[in-house]
């Protein structure tokens, strides 16, 4: 996923002279081919990135079209303020990509886990929110991101768990990919990021139909009640907390619009414990498939 985003990032300021990246000192390996082929536009803001959000914010206003990079811990979540007042809300074209959401930084603790980013946007109005599945919907969400000319929130999660499309796909604002073969059944799982695999994979035992969510907000509340209402109960996945995310935005349509029972998969309101590997904290956190499978079973029994 990450190459998909370097590549698609690549393609994009070869079209278009006005794309910059700022980064606040990550990713060198990552950007090696765009220093190499815009090398005057690749700008190293360091360890300062309420800057370099700032510094986004006048670039865009001068006709740039400028794209923050940073762990997800640090953007958007140390800069929530500055892209509320700086970006947000004059609709500026800034995207802000996110790396390592979720628990992928396993090792270096809760300050560089991120759980909570999505919560912490989807609040800020006039900010779209993308969070692909795979390569195929990373470099879909960068030409979405660049055509939106508007500010974007663009998560990536750091673990490439493999492919979930077979192939290229095309976004579409508030729209669910359905995966698989569409076949009528009366389970629905929706899932976005890493853990639309383990969606994937754990369908089979259900009989479930899989869309994958890789735009987080807006979301076209019709389409998808009318989605809601053709199954008998819905589960959500995500590697992000339980509170303000995808399993929130789903479950508000759901309650508004629907009695479609739904079943929230992410991270309870807590703390990781202790350090670890990205697998033992998908255990900690009871988000392996075993646990998983578990939570389903019970919500299953208990809508029966």
């Amino acid at each position: 996923m990450r190459n998909a985003f370097s590549d698609a990032l690549v393609s994009l300021a070869l079209e278009d002279p006005k794309v910059l990246l700022l980064t606040g000192d990550h990713g060198y390996a990552l950007f090696d081919e765009f220093r190499k082929r815009c090398p005057d536009r690749y700008i190293n803001a360091g360890i300062a990135e309420q800057n370099m959000v700032g510094m986004a914010a006048g670039l865009a206003r001068v006709g740039f079209r400028p794209f923050v990079y940073g762990l997800s811990a640090f953007v958007p979540v140390r800069v929530v303020e500055q892209i509320k007042l700086d970006v947000a809300h004059d609709k500026l074209p800034v995207v802000f990509v996110g790396d390592g959401a979720g628990f992928v930084y396993s090792h270096l603790g809760t300050s560089h886990q991120s759980t909570e980013d999505i919560a912490c946007l989807r609040a800020v109005p006039d900010i779209t929110i993308l969070s692909p599945s795979d390569r195929h919907e990373t470099s879909a969400a960068m030409r979405f991101a660049y055509d939106c000319r508007s500010s974007v929130y663009l998560r990536l999660g750091k673990s490439d768990r493999g492919d979930v499309h077979n192939g290229p796909v095309q976004l579409e604002h508030g729209r669910l990919l359905p995966v698989g073969d569409g076949a009528p059944k009366q389970l629905l799982f929706i899932a976005t990021g890493s853990l639309t695999k383990t969606a994937i994979e754990l369908s089979k035992n259900y009989g479930a139909s899989v869309c994958s969510a890789p735009v987080i907000k807006p979301l076209a509340a019709l389409p998808l009640a009318q989605l809601l209402r053709s199954f008998e109960a819905v589960v959500t996945f995500e590697e992000h907390s339980v509170l303000g995310g995808l399993g929130s935005a789903i479950a508000e349509v759901a309650s508004e619009m629907t009695r479609t029972p739904v079943l929230r998969i992410g991270v309870q309101d807590r703390f990781s414990h202790a350090c670890g590997s990205y697998e033992y904290l998908l255990r900690e956190h009871h988000l392996d498939a075993s646990s998983i499978e578990e939570r389903i079973r019970a919500f299953l029994a208990s809508i029966a």
